[in-house]
């Protein structure tokens, strides 16, 4: 499948927002030659008259997801604008021929995308994190320039919970706190086995 990057951009906000969709629109308003008002765009507001089309626990934890992508993961080079509220993801599709990378904080979504007309490889190192997310990272390093940092407020039914990010279960002290929700906590014990590819039933918390 193929998306376009406003399409992409639309995809994106909803996980910025708090899980609403909100059209994207290209005209705010028309005026006349006296100033006049002719025509003024109404679009849907998140959190008002949108439509809501994700648990904002999900919107949430995507979020927090994205955002480890960029603190530690493929788009650690958006680090240099210096703050602390950049989540996204970057992307290449098989044999380079389209390069993403795709993020926001909570005020601001952009896509940066790179490819041909008439889709062909970019060449063996183009990818998202090398090719795209430069041109992301520069546009906004303008856009939110002396912008104050954007919160995600945590939406209720989250549990914050110490975890072993080696084998992903509890570990109150010496874990890694992550996000998860209220019903679905991580296994008190391993899932995994002593031997590579076997998988055990872990019990929960609750339990």
């Amino acid at each position: 499948g193929s998306v376009t990057p406003l399409q992409m951009v639309a995809g994106y906000s909803v996980f910025a927002n708090g899980g609403y969709r909100v059209q994207p629109y290209f005209i705010d308003r028309i005026v006349d030659a006296r100033g006049t008002v002719l025509v003024q765009s109404k679009p849907a507001r998140a959190g008002e008259s949108a439509e809501r089309v994700i648990d904002p626990r999900n919107a949430f934890v995507m979020t927090s997801l994205m955002q480890d992508v960029v603190r530690q993961g493929t788009a650690t080079k958006a680090m240099q604008l210096g703050r602390q509220d950049l989540a996204g993801k970057t992307g290449t599709t098989n044999d380079q021929i389209d390069a993403w990378f795709c993020g926001f904080n909570a005020k601001l979504v952009a896509v940066a995308w790179i490819g041909f007309d008439q889709p062909r490889s970019l060449g063996g190192n183009e990818t998202g994190g090398h090719a795209a997310l430069p041109i992301w990272v520069s546009y906004m390093g303008k856009a939110l320039k002396n912008a104050p940092e954007s919160l995600y407020p945590v939406p209720e039914g989250i549990s914050v919970i110490k975890i072993d990010p080696e084998n992903g279960q509890i570990d109150n002290d010496h874990g890694i706190p992550e996000f998860f929700y209220q019903e679905f906590p991580p296994p008190a014990q391993s899932m995994w086995g002593d031997e590579p590819g076997n998988i055990m039933g872990g019990k929960s918390t609750d339990e």
